[in-house]
């Protein structure tokens, strides 16, 4: 009976008529809206935060009122790569220059490459891309995909349980549903111990996206091609393709990319500068660098 009442809420949750009624309910809750909050809240992103709380209006009402109270005093939409570019040298993490097959953005995540030790910019260098990355989305797309190399992972490159609890608190609180799909390719025995620390964190929704591949694993395996060209997908993740970043590069992208930010968002451009050591816990930045892109060829 339970499961016949569920499927019959699952059809329901999946009706456009549904979602078009609930968005409406929750654009009447939050009340007028103006400025950067009117331009967050479009139909689209009232529906993940909707679809995150099980279409439940007050819950994902009181999720969305913590993102706006959220974004108004971080405002990731201020960040420029001058800021972060210094956490970006390693290619730790880059905006691939390449979609899956459903025209989502790619990020390629190698913690392998951790240069830095400061939590705080780690989390702001993340957002960043997790912006940009909302930026760069093929029309109509809501969601991207996360692709993760462990090569060269060791105790001393691994972030702490803490700051990827952090991570994840911000993923889900204020990014809902923005993850499509996670692969793990290939980790290493080192990594099990911290999944099993770091998945306790993980709302089961989120978890479900969090997909191990390994090389010798034909299911995994056949799961990437159905998701990704192999021509443009890395050999590092079983493609054709190589995987080169090149920090100079990805630096003149992601500086053509902030002035696209700031014309969406309305914003003036803002001059870098650089944080005093004490003020917010992060030393001071050096000269902006440039950053090379993911270049696959």
């Amino acid at each position: 009976m339970f499961l016949l009442r569920r499927q019959a809420q699952t059809q329901q949750e999946n009706d456009s008529s549904y979602q078009g009624t609930k968005v409406a309910e929750l654009k009447a809750a939050l009340g007028p809206l103006s400025g950067r909050q009117l331009k967050y809240c479009t139909d689209a992103c009232l529906r993940r935060y909707l679809e995150a709380r099980n279409w439940n209006v007050d819950k994902a009402k009181k999720m969305l009122e913590e993102s706006l109270k959220w974004r108004s005093t971080y405002k990731p939409e201020e960040i420029r790569w001058a800021e972060v570019a210094h956490e970006g040298e390693t290619g730790k993490v880059s905006r691939a220059n390449f979609h899956d097959r459903l025209g989502r953005t790619v990020l390629i995540l190698r913690p392998g490459m951790q240069n830095t030790a400061s939590a705080e910019n780690n989390i702001r260098h993340l957002v960043y891309l997790m912006e940009n990355a909302i930026l760069n989305l093929s029309e109509g797309q809501e969601q991207m995909s996360w692709l993760i190399d462990f090569t060269g992972l060791s105790l001393n490159t691994n972030i702490s349980v803490k700051t990827a609890r952090d991570i994840i608190y911000i993923l889900q609180n204020h990014y809902p549903e923005r993850l499509a799909i996670a692969f793990l390719y290939n980790p290493p025995r080192i990594f099990q111990a911290f999944w099993k620390a770091v998945k306790f964190f993980l709302d089961p929704k989120t978890a479900q996206k969090v997909k191990f591949v390994y090389p010798n694993n034909k299911d995994s395996v056949e799961l990437m091609k159905s998701l990704f060209d192999l021509d443009n997908l890395p050999s590092e993740f079983g493609g054709k393709a190589t995987l080169k970043y090149n920090h100079e590069e990805f630096s003149r992208l992601m500086a053509e990319d902030d002035v696209k930010t700031a014309k969406f968002w309305g914003l003036d451009e803002k001059p870098f500068n650089p944080p005093k050591k004490g003020h917010s816990g992060a030393e001071v930045a050096p000269e902006p660098v440039s950053v090379q892109p993911v270049v696959v060829s």
